[in-house]
């Protein structure tokens, strides 16, 4: 059974996505409501697939990986600070080094900066990327499981990280939708 989740977003927010590889980030936001407002809505993968036509296709996608965050990164700075309107950004920030990166682009475009966490557990984001055929190194994902486990702790507690004006806890259940109020 779905469940509609209603997110409450000012006209210029910054919307991430969080959650371990393989959570359902992407089915998620496939399935996303933003009520009829025009939305952008960048993911890694969008990057991924385009340098993979660039590239020859023998190439292992860990040696182009490293540009793939790169550009992503710089796609979301450019669209934060370019862009009018409602950016919905695809990214599993387990890391507070990322969160907190995304708060300093949130601030410097002077938009309002709303975190929704995608809880799974570890089998469930397992069970995804194998799902979607493409799994994360070992190493990574055991470090993105530690650090998931720690912010899902704090979600409990009711913490909203730092920098950020509102949380959202979605289960793999949940579809959003986002409703626009004014400034």
């Amino acid at each position: 059974m779905e469940l509609m989740t209603a997110v409450a977003v000012r006209p210029r927010s910054l919307v991430v996505l969080a959650g371990l590889p393989g959570a359902g980030k992407s089915t998620l936001l496939a399935h996303l409501d933003a009520g009829g407002v025009p939305v952008v809505v960048l993911d890694s993968d969008q990057v991924r697939a385009r340098l993979r036509t660039v590239f020859p296709a023998r190439l292992p996608y860990r040696f182009y990986r490293p540009l793939v965050h790169l550009v992503h990164r710089a796609r979301v700075l450019l669209f934060a600070a370019g862009r009018t309107g409602l950016l919905v950004v695809h990214e599993p920030s387990t890391r507070p080094t990322t969160r907190a990166w995304l708060v300093l682009v949130g601030f410097l475009a002077v938009r309002h900066r709303q975190f929704l966490w995608l809880d799974a557990t570890a089998e469930e984001a397992m069970a995804g990327q194998v799902e979607r055929g493409r799994l994360v190194r070992g190493t990574s994902f055991a470090r993105h499981v530690r650090r998931a486990a720690w912010l899902r702790d704090r979600f409990a507690e009711g913490w909203v990280p730092r920098g950020w004006h509102a949380l959202t806890v979605l289960t793999r259940r949940d579809r959003v939708r986002l409703s626009v109020t004014p400034d």
